[in-house]
């Protein structure tokens, strides 16, 4: 049996697997299991926010500068907060509601809450 990768938050190797997903007893994080590689035999994409920190589904995020949506009139605010993400393939990383409006973007704007 192999043992489970150690915390993305504290660093610390006390992780245990419960379903699909990892669990952390020292600090309370949980993440997804991951699957080590796609059916090519390529590692999977590890999306990371402005910080370096990665993400995974469910994360919530904060807005780490002003952003105007294109096709719109609508400003997105710098400190604003979505939860629940979802990771998605393509050129815009991370698909969210923030205000009640669907939004897809990319992780470099965006910092784990």
């Amino acid at each position: 049996m192999s043992t489970p990768p150690a915390c993305p938050q504290c660093t610390l190797e006390n992780t245990y697997a419960d379903g699909a997903q990892f669990i952390c007893p020292d600090c309370g994080f949980e993440w997804a299991a991951e699957v080590a590689s796609d059916e090519g035999g390529e590692p999977a994409k590890v999306v990371r926010d402005a910080n370096g920190q990665p993400l995974v589904d469910g994360d919530s995020v904060i807005l780490i500068k002003d952003l105007k949506v294109k096709g719109s009139s609508i400003t997105l605010k710098k400190g604003s907060k979505a939860k629940g993400i979802r990771l998605v393939d393509g050129d815009h990383d991370v698909d969210c509601k923030i205000d009640g409006v669907s939004l897809m973007l990319k992780s470099e704007f965006l910092k784990k809450a």
